[in-house]
């Protein structure tokens, strides 16, 4: 293996995670996490070329997995330098009186308890060494709370509270804890949310220019290539279309 330093995506099979993986690779060697291993092997095929990849298939909402998948790494793969906490998803759109309790399950077990077990199995080895970057994908859900989004931007406030804490507690021990919150991405997001409905999920972005999870990935490559004494803290990403979480301008 060689010098380069390591960093640990989560949800790399697909969206943001996967652009954040190619943007990085060249950089990092790369640790790529998710729960499709057959997306994993793909991309760890594509960038292999620049780095070192390794792949770990787990779901982050379960604490016995991630703690297994963290103790299966090799020696030389577990001084992670880089964590990106990434992986979450939204699921259904309704007021809290018609909420899918299941829905909310799994969005609090992806967005909230899966960015709280990887960080946790993870932040002792960089306390330890007094050194680190985490950066926390969360979203403008996570800034401004919209109608039926109810649960969804509960776990992205927590995100937020989570990554402010985390600043606070880890200032003294030289780690760099960043968030960036993107608006509108064209991504699977969509499609997930509203359940493989394909005419729902292309309607959210008919009639503007939404972000591109590579515009999110370069934000990140960014945030990590600053000097050591600069953190971008908090960084939210909007398209120029989209001024808020519930204003956007469309021209159809």
């Amino acid at each position: 293996m060689n010098m380069q330093k390591i960093a640990f995506i989560t949800g790399a099979s697909s969206g943001i995670g996967e652009a954040i993986s190619r943007s990085l690779a060249g950089e990092y060697s790369l640790i790529l996490c998710g729960r499709r291993q057959e997306r994993l092997d793909r991309l760890k095929l594509e960038l292999e070329g620049k780095s070192d990849v390794l792949t770990l298939t787990f779901d982050v909402g379960d604490h016995a997995q991630v703690l297994e998948a963290v103790a299966s790494l090799p020696t030389s793969w577990r001084d992670i330098d880089v964590l990106v906490n990434n992986a979450g998803n939204a699921h259904g759109r309704a007021p809290l009186h018609q909420g899918d309790v299941s829905d909310w399950d799994a969005m609090i077990d992806s967005n909230l308890r899966g960015l709280l077990y990887v960080t946790r199995a993870i932040l002792p080895r960089m306390v330890e060494r007094k050194t680190g970057d985490v950066i926390n994908i969360s979203s403008i859900a996570g800034k401004e709370a919209y109608e039926n989004g109810n649960v969804y931007c509960a776990t992205k406030f927590g995100v937020d509270a989570i990554t402010k804490s985390m600043r606070q507690e880890l200032v003294e021990h030289n780690i760099r804890v960043m968030s960036v919150n993107p608006g509108l991405v064209h991504t699977e997001f969509s499609n997930v949310r509203f359940k493989g409905d394909e005419d729902k999920a292309a309607s959210v972005y008919q009639g503007m220019l939404p972000l591109l999870a590579v515009d999110i990935a370069e934000v990140v490559r960014f945030a990590l290539s600053r000097p050591a004494h600069v953190n971008l803290a908090d960084t939210t990403v909007l398209a120029r279309a989209q001024a808020s979480a519930t204003k956007v301008h469309k021209t159809l």
